[in-house]
């Protein structure tokens, strides 16, 4: 690992992020979160980019929260300023039109657990613990996970985490929707590794469309989302992506994207 606070790996349009700031635990500092908002400002521009992937330096932890050193004195006008930056922050990488896939290993707390919740979706491994745990400092969640929590979990399981502060392992966060698979620590790079293969085989004009279709179709009505999926799906057939796809599927070949 570098000095950077964001560590840069790319591989046919996939691109790994990685959080540097293993012996902090990855904790989310003013300064790593410039970084990675800069960094996912010049993903956003690229239109060669297929999926992102997100994780933290080391064995022991995601992001195990904001950094508790740098928030302890702040004044209300700076906890804003620093919650908008998050958020700011957040907000770009959801908003990726590529999928984004948190690779959780570890601590994923408080501002960590709400950078997995930006993300599309996540992978954990065996050893990954979960919560937001605020509370017990007398604060709550700043980072969007009063929000963005309940609308993946429900709002049950969501005032359960935000009101006790208890953390929860990887097979119950799997268990109430929080992440999509569980691992084992040993094979997370290599899910790792087939993860970027399978995002980069498929259509990528596809991908962003389908992506597309599911977080703008979740803020309409039923029939106006459908109308959108009708509108992207016949839009496919306007480009070679369909051309291709379709021919290798009846020349039984692999398609070339």
């Amino acid at each position: 690992m570098s000095d950077k606070l964001i560590e840069v790996q790319e591989d046919t349009g996939v691109v790994r992020l990685t959080l540097n700031r293993p012996k902090a635990l990855n904790a989310l500092n003013t300064a790593l979160l410039a970084e990675l908002d800069s960094v996912l400002n010049d993903l956003a521009q690229r239109d060669d980019l297929r999926a992102v992937l997100i994780t933290g330096a080391g064995e022991k932890s995601f992001v195990a929260g904001a950094d508790i050193a740098e928030m302890r004195d702040k004044t209300p006008e700076d906890a804003r300023r620093f919650a908008m930056q998050a958020l700011t922050t957040f907000k770009r990488l959801e908003r990726l039109p590529v999928p984004v896939v948190a690779l959780v290993n570890g601590f994923c707390l408080g501002g960590g657990c709400e950078l997995a919740l930006a993300c599309d979706w996540a992978v954990a491994s065996d050893n990954a613990l979960f919560g937001q745990p605020e509370v017990g400092l007398g604060v709550i969640p700043g980072f969007g996970g009063t929000q963005r929590l309940p609308r993946r979990v429900g709002p049950a399981m969501a005032l359960d985490l935000v009101t006790t502060g208890r953390k929860i392992d990887a097979q119950e966060a799997l268990r109430v929707g929080l992440v999509n698979r569980v691992v084992p620590q040993a094979e997370l790079e290599a899910v790792a590794e087939e993860l970027t293969k399978q995002l980069a085989a498929n259509g990528p004009q596809a991908v962003r469309s389908a992506k597309q279709a599911v977080h703008d179709g979740m803020d309409q009505d039923l029939e106006s989302a459908l109308a959108l999926e009708t509108s992207l799906f016949a839009l496919s057939f306007a480009g070679s992506e369909q051309k291709e796809g379709m021919g290798a599927f009846v020349e039984k070949r692999k398609p070339n994207f």
